[in-house]
């Protein structure tokens, strides 16, 4: 059973007693009358056939509030790679309609996209999540929209009921809900969350004191979660990174386009479990080391336009501020592995300290290199004003792959 401590700046709606997962799913049947509900679904073609999507689908055969289902489909560059893909979300009963992001029909819509200065950015889970965003605007089907990652090892029906419900419910009043849960196995897990993440907040916070947009961000239990649902206006109007910050990046955009109080976590399991990345210390571009690159630039601009100078000189003191962080997050794990019976890889969760030192370092010289550019996607608003035609175009594009 969850604790039920409120964590600061926005609501925490924890998990405690038994699941009741009968309950939540008839009332959001009852709630998806008045707010039909979409589910996004980002997945990348070597997804397929794996042991997690497999469960997903299962889960999925069985929940009859959503209305809709939209599957990005990234990496399937050849046709049978995407009739591959259609023919394993056909067993689900919701019909999904799938976005196939590498097809030539859609590379059109990019490119015009491109050419009109509005670039969705390269390839990945943001423009993945952008566009199917887009797709969902432009049928307009729903009114709220859930979203999370198609390599769940733990999945299940409950997951979803709890990040839906929260935004679904109508007296709430919540524009947006993040996700939340344990990461642990025989091993504490969640490396970048633990010795990234919050040693750097609270490090920031050691030299900024107590900003609004550091306690916001530290008052997530778990802000790289994969997990969100949100409210369509709100989709309208975020811009989404399409780099490797997504997950912190939006959060940015839902405080700047929403207000605290309409903002919630919500804890969706016991315990959850996914594909891991490798550490990649050596190779900037891979694994934990890419990530933690991207996460440390996402704070950095997100900071300055608070109108927080940041200098090298800041930097000088972020690393030495981080690294005191660091040192104390470890003794707290430690302790917390050992009298739990876990394993704690001490050398390991060092390494991962050393590593991301170096990925704050690079994340720093590159904000000082270039202080204005920028990951985010335009937003569906802007791309409408400029395009008034694309949403009937990406309808149309959806419609002639899912039939081809």
């Amino acid at each position: 059973m969850s604790d039920f401590f409120q964590t600061g700046a926005i609501a925490t709606l924890h998990r405690l007693g038994p699941p009741g997962l009968e309950r939540l799913e008839r009332e959001l049947e009852r709630f998806s009358e008045e707010t039909p509900m979409a589910l996004v679904l980002p997945c990348h073609i070597r997804e397929l056939g794996t042991p997690a999507l497999n469960r997903i689908a299962r889960e999925l055969k069985g929940v009859t509030y959503i209305k809709q289902i939209v599957v990005g489909i990234d990496g399937a560059t050849r046709v049978r790679e995407w009739k591959k893909a259609r023919r394993f979300f056909q067993q689900l009963p919701q019909r999904p309609m799938l976005l196939w992001n590498d097809g030539p029909r859609m590379q059109e819509l990019f490119k015009q996209l491109d050419d009109a200065e509005l670039s969705a950015g390269t390839g990945g889970k943001g423009r993945n999540v952008w566009i199917c965003f887009g797709y969902v605007l432009a049928s307009e089907q729903a009114r709220m929209v859930a979203v999370h990652d198609c390599d769940i090892v733990t999945y299940n029906r409950e997951l979803l009921a709890r990040l839906c419900y929260p935004v679904a419910h109508p007296a709430l009043g919540f524009d947006f809900c993040k996700g939340y849960y344990a990461r642990a196995t025989d091993k504490l897990n969640g490396r970048v969350m633990r010795l990234l993440v919050t040693p750097m907040l609270r490090a920031l916070k050691s030299m900024f004191g107590q900003h609004q947009y550091l306690v916001y961000m530290d008052t997530f239990r778990y802000p790289l979660a994969g997990e969100f649902s949100m409210d369509v206006d709100l989709v309208r109007r975020v811009r989404i990174p399409h780099d490797w910050a997504l997950e912190v990046g939006m959060l940015a955009e839902v405080i700047r386009n929403s207000a605290p109080r309409a903002i919630c976590q919500s804890e969706l399991c016991d315990n959850y479990e996914h594909k891991h990345q490798e550490l990649s210390p050596r190779d900037r571009e891979k694994g934990l080391n890419k990530m933690a690159i991207d996460i440390s630039k996402s704070f950095f601009r997100r900071m300055a336009a608070e109108g927080i100078k940041l200098d090298s000189g800041t930097f000088s003191t972020l690393l030495s501020a981080y690294m005191r962080q660091a040192e104390d997050t470890l003794r707290f794990y430690a302790a917390d592995a050992i009298l739990n019976g876990l394993k704690y890889p001490r050398h390991d969760e060092e390494t991962a300290v050393t590593t991301f030192v170096r990925s704050i370092r690079t994340a720093a010289e590159a904000y000082l290199e270039d202080p204005l550019w920028s990951p985010l996607i335009p937003n569906w608003n802007r791309v409408q004003s400029a395009l008034p035609n694309f949403f009937d175009e990406l309808n149309e594009v959806v419609r002639r792959d899912n039939e081809a």
